[in-house]
């Protein structure tokens, strides 16, 4: 970690870049743990928050574009040959396919946030065939609020990011499926009051046609 860390501080954005791609694809690199310490240098006023921004959601679309490339091109053949590298093994390309099964395309949004997830929800989309049309908007608006919520994270705790860190790691999962849980419930919600708006609607109009 302290590596990493010193690569940040040396390298700089180029450094954050090269890192999110490299963890986004699957290689043992604390992604979040990157991006509160550069919320943190954003504090300092060692960074710019906008060019920390754009540079680390670029290196998360990177990675996850890659990965989806890879699904889509080698596939199955490729990831069983070469998957014990990144630690992807059948039981957890299975995992992924069912929280897909459960959540859909929203995965590649929420999955961000998801230990054991979040490196292989693309490569499960490219293999699956989703076109990329479809996989963009989803992966990538779930790339710019991952990003967001950990650099600003760093920021507003600062000195303590260490702390804060350990906290999401414990408890970050737990709150976004709560969300996610909550959003389902209000747009369920919204659905059925629409519904029920526009059967009033066609009967009201059915009363005025008799009359």
């Amino acid at each position: 970690m302290e590596s990493l860390l010193e690569w940040i501080s040396q390298y700089g954005y180029s450094g954050l870049f090269a890192l999110l791609v490299l963890g986004i694809v699957g290689l043992p690199i604390p992604d979040e743990t990157l991006l509160v310490f550069s919320g943190y240098l954003i504090s300092q006023g060692r960074w710019n928050p906008l060019l920390a921004f754009a540079t680390a959601f670029a290196g998360s679309v990177c990675g996850i574009s890659i990965s989806y490339v890879l699904g889509r091109t080698v596939g199955h053949a490729a990831i069983g040959r070469y998957g014990k590298l990144i630690h992807l093994t059948p039981a957890r390309i299975e995992l992924v396919h069912q929280w897909f099964r459960k959540f859909g395309n929203w995965l590649l949004t929420v999955g961000y946030f998801i230990p054991a997830v979040r490196h292989f929800t693309a490569l499960v989309a490219g293999m699956s065939g989703l076109e990329f049309r479809v996989f963009a908007p989803f992966a990538y608006a779930g790339a710019a609020i991952w990003v967001t919520f950990f650099l600003s994270l760093g920021y507003w705790f600062g000195e303590n990011w260490h702390s804060i860190v350990l906290l999401t790691h414990r408890y970050t999962l737990w709150a976004v499926l709560l969300l996610c849980a909550v959003g389902a419930a209000v747009w369920c919600t919204a659905i059925r009051m629409r519904r029920r708006r526009a059967s009033r609607d066609r009967l009201s109009q059915q009363s005025g046609v008799r009359d």
